[in-house]
C-alpha cells in the first residue's frame, strides 16, 4: 500500500485473515483513498471480491489515527449480523443500533471512545440516533459506509425508499465524513443514479465482474412437476450444500416437502419466519447438515458462505441485476460452482404481478388521505376499517407518505401533515417500463445460446472481453436435461395432492362502527377442504377453465369432491348439501353441489341467494370490507333443514363469505357448518420473503410472497 504509512491497515488485514495475507487488486488503492484523501467512494465489485474489507481496514486505520467510529448502514438486520462477525476479526468492536438499542449505553461507550463501528439501518438515521449518537461522535462519525448502495436507487433491484434518509442523514452532518458505498449489481443506470443522488465528488471504482468459478446453465421447463422431478433427480449429484431459490413462499415450502419426500433434506426457508428460526437454519447450510435451504430472496445480501456449492433458481427471477446477486453466493471459495437456472411456465404471471403491484394505486393513496382528513391520527386498523385496501398495500402507501412528509406516525397512529401529496406518474411509468424490460432481459438470457457468463456481464454493463469458456453452452451442461418420466408422474401427483385446508374465521374485523369481536363459537364455521389451490397444475387449472367454460364444472370435479369428504370424515357428519351462489352464474355452483350431494346419498337444500346488486367479493381488499360487503351480498331463501352441512363454495378467497354465510345458516337452526371448495386462492397468515406484510392476490395468481 502506498498511503499505509503506519502500516495499520495491513496489520488489520492479516489480524483477519492470517499473517500472509495480501489486498487483493483495487482493495489497497480504496483504503488509500479513503484513509489518506478522505475521498467518497462507490465501490462496484463482484460478490465475494471484499468490499468489507476496505471498509474495516480503512476503520482500523483512521481508528489508529484518532479518528471518530464509523457508522455502516445496511438494510438487513440478519446482514448485520454476519457484518459484526467480520468486523470482530478485524479487531474492532462493534455494536448494533434498532429500535429495541439502549440509547444511554452506546452513548456512554462512544464517549468512552470504546466502539469501532456502529451498524443501523436506514429506518433508525433520525431523532434520537442524530440528537444522542452524533455528538459522542464530536458530530459526524470517522468513516460512513453505505452498505448495498444499490438500494439507494429506484432502478436497482431492491429499492429500499428508507434509503432516501441517508441523504438527509449525511447533509445534516457537521462536516463530511469520508465515504465508502459498496455494491456488487449495479449497472450504468443505476451507478448515475447513486452518484447524482451522493453527490458528483463520488469517485467510482470499478471492478470486473465475470466470476470464473460459476458454472451456469439454463433449462427451460414449464411444468413445476417436471422442475420437481429434477431437482430430485440432480441434487444428490451437486457436490456440498447451497440454496433453491423460488419466487413464492408457498412454492419454497412445496419444492421443501417434496424433496423431503425422496430423502433429500432441504428446509424451507422465507422472511415469514421467526428471526431465531431462520439464523437456525442458516448455521445449519453453513456447517453443511442440509444439502439446500428452498429460499426466497429473504436468504440474499450478507449471506456468506464461501464454500456454497450450487445456487439453482425454480424459477426466473426479476432481472440480470437479481440473479447475479443471487448466484453471487456460490463458490466464493471453489474452483467451480453450479448456477443453474431452471424457468417456467408460471414465472411471467408472477413477474406481471409484482410490476403491476410495485407502487399504489392514485385512489388508494387519495383515500387513505382523505380518511386521515380532519383526524387527529387514526391507527392502521382503524384506517383498514375505512379504506378498501389490503393491510400490505396500506403499509405501504403509509410508509411512502411518511418518507414524503405528507404522513407523520405519533405512538402508532398516523396524521396528514399539511404538505400536498401529488402522484409522480413519470416515474411510476418509467420505473415500470424499466422492470417490464429488466424481466425480458431475464428471459432472454433462459434462452441464450452463446457463453452465459459472457451475456451476463455485458448486460450488468461490464466489459465482457469474449467467451468463458465454463458455462454449459461453452463447455457442454453440467447436469441432464432429461426427466426420469415415472419421477416427474410422481412428481406431478405431489403437487395436485395433498390436504388444502380452509380455516375456520374465529375473529369478525373491526369497522366504521365497532371495533374487532370474536364470532361466538356456536356460528363459526368448521375447518373445512378444498380440492386444491387456484391455479395450480392439476386440479387448480381444470377450476379455472371450468368456471369460464359454458357447460359449468365437470363430473369429474364432482368425483374428486366426494373423494375429498371420503377421506376427509368431518365430526359430525353432515346430513344435507347447501351451496353458495356465485356472482356472474347463480346456478353454477347449486348444480355442482346436487351432483356432490347425490353421490354422498345425502339432500340438496337451496337456502342462500346472493344479492344481484352486491359488489364483487373479489374487489374488497381486506378484512373489514369482506365481511361487510359479504354481509350485504347474501340472504337466507327457503327453509335450513336441522343437522350438519356441507356448505359448497367454488373458490375460497378470504374466508368471509363463508364465515357470513355460515353464522346465518346456525342461526336459522342447522347444526355444524363444515365448508368444501373447489379451490382456495389465499394462503393466510404468511408474509413476505422480506419480513414485511403479506400479499393477498386475486383468484386471476397464486399467493406471491418473496
Amino acid at each position: 500500500m502506498n498511503g499505509d504509512s503506519d502500516g495499520r491497515a495491513m496489520a488489520a488485514l492479516r489480524e483477519a485473515f492470517g499473517p500472509d495475507a495480501e489486498f487483493r487488486d483495487g482493495q489497497a488503492e480504496a483504503v488509500d483513498a479513503v484513509v489518506d484523501e478522505s475521498r467518497r467512494l462507490l465501490v462496484v465489485q463482484r460478490t465475494g471480491w471484499g468490499k468489507s474489507v476496505v471498509y474495516f481496514a480503512a476503520t482500523s486505520a483512521l481508528r489508529a489515527r484518532g479518528h471518530a467510529p464509523t457508522i455502516v448502514i445496511s438494510p438487513l438486520l440478519s446482514l448485520m449480523r454476519d457484518q459484526r462477525r467480520s468486523a470482530a476479526r478485524f479487531g474492532l468492536h462493534s455494536e448494533h443500533v434498532d429500535s429495541r438499542a439502549d440509547y444511554a449505553e452506546i452513548r456512554s461507550a462512544l464517549e468512552a471512545d470504546a466502539i469501532d463501528v456502529i451498524f443501523t439501518t436506514p429506518e433508525q438515521l433520525a431523532g434520537r440516533f442524530v440528537g444522542e449518537l452524533m455528538g459522542a461522535m464530536r458530530g459526524a462519525p470517522g468513516l460512513v459506509v453505505i452498505d448495498e448502495a444499490h438500494c439507494i436507487s429506484d432502478w436497482g433491484h431492491d429499492f429500499r425508499p428508507e434509503y432516501g434518509r441517508v441523504r438527509r442523514f449525511l447533509a445534516g452532518l457537521e462536516r463530511q465524513p469520508p465515504l465508502v458505498a459498496t455494491t456488487a449489481t449495479a449497472n450504468e443506470r443505476v451507478i448515475e443514479d447513486v452518484v447524482a443522488q451522493l453527490g458528483s465528488d463520488l469517485v467510482v471504482s470499478r471492478g470486473p465482474l465475470a466470476r470464473q468459478s460459476l458454472r451456469v446453465q439454463s433449462l427451460v421447463i414449464p411444468s413445476r412437476a417436471a422442475r420437481l422431478a429434477w431437482l430430485a433427480q440432480n441434487l444428490p449429484q451437486m457436490d456440498g450444500s447451497g440454496i433453491i431459490y423460488c419466487l413464492t413462499v408457498r412454492d419454497c415450502e412445496r419444492v421443501s416437502a417434496w424433496l423431503a419426500a425422496q430423502g433429500i433434506d432441504a428446509p424451507f426457508y422465507h422472511g415469514g419466519m421467526a428471526e431465531e428460526g431462520r439464523v437456525a437454519l442458516e448455521d445449519a447450510l453453513l456447517s453443511n447438515r442440509v444439502k439446500a435451504l428452498v429460499a426466497t430472496v429473504a436468504l440474499g445480501m450478507g449471506f456468506d458462505k464461501p464454500d456454497l456449492g450450487f445456487v439453482v433458481h425454480f424459477q426466473l427471477p426479476a432481472s440480470i441485476i437479481a440473479y447475479y446477486q443471487q448466484v453471487g453466493r456460490a463458490g466464493r471459495s471453489l474452483d467451480a460452482a453450479h448456477a443453474i437456472l431452471l424457468s417456467g411456465g408460471e414465472d411471467a404471471a408472477i413477474h406481471d404481478y409484482f410490476i403491476r403491484s410495485a407502487f399504489p394505486r392514485v385512489e388508494d393513496v387519495e383515500a387513505v388521505l382523505a380518511a386521515l382528513d380532519g383526524s387527529s391520527g387514526l391507527g392502521l386498523y382503524a384506517l383498514l376499517a375505512r379504506v378498501n385496501a389490503s393491510k400490505g398495500k396500506l403499509e405501504q402507501i403509509l410508509h411512502m407518505l411518511e418518507l414524503d412528509g405528507n404522513v407523520v406516525r405519533e405512538k402508532g397512529r398516523y396524521r396528514r401533515t399539511d404538505r400536498a401529496w401529488e402522484p409522480d406518474h413519470e416515474r411510476i411509468g418509467r420505473v415500470t417500463a424499466t422492470r417490464r424490460a429488466e424481466f425480458e432481459q431475464m428471459q432472454a438470457l433462459a434462452s441464450h445460446r452463446g457463453c452465459l457468463m459472457r451475456w451476463i456481464v455485458a448486460a450488468l454493463d461490464d466489459l465482457a472481453p469474449g467467451d468463458w469458456g465454463v458455462c454449459a453452452n461453452c463447455a457442454g451442461p453440467a447436469f441432464d436435461a432429461g426427466i426420469d418420466p415415472t419421477l416427474e408422474r410422481a412428481a406431478a401427483t405431489f403437487w395436485r395432492g395433498g390436504r388444502v385446508e380452509i380455516p375456520a374465521r374465529k375473529q369478525r374485523p373491526a369497522t366504521p362502527d365497532a371495533g374487532a369481536k370474536k364470532i361466538p363459537g356456536e356460528l363459526q364455521c368448521e375447518a373445512g377442504r378444498a380440492l386444491c389451490l387456484w391455479g395450480d397444475e392439476g386440479w387448480g387449472r381444470r377450476v379455472a377453465e371450468d368456471r369460464r367454460a359454458a357447460g359449468g364444472y365437470g363430473d369429474d370435479l364432482a368425483d374428486a369432491l366426494v373423494r375429498i369428504v371420503t377421506d376427509w370424515r368431518p365430526d359430525p357428519r353432515p346430513t344435507w348439501v347447501t351451496a353458495i351462489p356465485s356472482r356472474g352464474h347463480p346456478d353454477r355452483v347449486a348444480e355442482l353441489a346436487s351432483r356432490v350431494a347425490a353421490r354422498l346419498g345425502l339432500p340438496y337444500r337451496p337456502t342462500l341467494a346472493r344479492r344481484a346488486d352486491a359488489a364483487p367479493q373479489d374487489e374488497q381488499q381486506n378484512s373489514s370490507a369482506r365481511y361487510l360487503n359479504a354481509g350485504r351480498a347474501y340472504r337466507l331463501e327457503g327453509e335450513v333443514p336441522a343437522g350438519p352441512v356441507f356448505l359448497l363454495d367454488a373458490v375460497v378467497d378470504s374466508g368471509w363469505t363463508l364465515a357470513v354465510c355460515g353464522a346465518r345458516l346456525r342461526e336459522a337452526g342447522s347444526g355444524p357448518v363444515h365448508p368444501l371448495a373447489l379451490a382456495r386462492a389465499t394462503r393466510p397468515n404468511l408474509t413476505r420473503g422480506t419480513g414485511k406484510t403479506a400479499i393477498v392476490l386475486r383468484p386471476e395468481i397464486e399467493r406471491l410472497s418473496p
